[in-house]
């Protein structure tokens, strides 16, 4: 197997943490919905614009108070990562990309449909229960 660069600077405990949150974002989603939500954290350090202009590290991506994620705040981000979450975390951290968030920044559950934008950004396809959602090429160059 050849193994890709890293796109994000990452430690072992940074890795586990992603994994982590990958968890509990979309542990009832499989294994591509934890994937697609590991995208979009990585999509977010790599960001460098909009509400991710100071997230520099997977710390600070996960923790993001506002706008960050609802597991780290409402309280359903306690589970450890177990291993298989880790190696789905190092496959995002490596560059891989599943569609619709191969470029989100955002993604959320409605109760319907997925509204075509949301906060200005666009629907770029839904997984199960989420809708996701990209930024443009001209507002968020880096995540493309």
């Amino acid at each position: 197997m050849i193994k890709s660069m890293a796109v994000i600077k990452t430690s072992t405990d940074d890795t586990r943490l992603l994994a982590r949150l990958m968890r509990a974002e979309a542990e009832g989603e499989g294994e591509l919905g934890m994937l697609m939500v590991g995208n979009v954290g990585v999509n977010r350090v790599l960001g460098e614009c909009l509400d991710f202009r100071n997230i520099r590290s997977i710390p600070q991506m996960v923790y993001q108070s506002p706008g960050g994620f609802e597991a780290t705040q409402k309280g359903y981000f306690y589970q450890r990562a177990r291993e298989s979450e880790i190696r789905l975390a190092n496959r995002v951290i490596g560059g891989e990309r599943q569609h619709p968030a191969s470029n989100a920044l955002w993604f959320f559950r409605p109760a319907g449909g997925c509204p075509a934008t949301w906060y200005n950004q666009a629907n770029s396809g839904r997984f199960k229960a989420h809708c996701f959602f990209i930024p443009t090429r001209e507002d968020c160059p880096s995540v493309y």
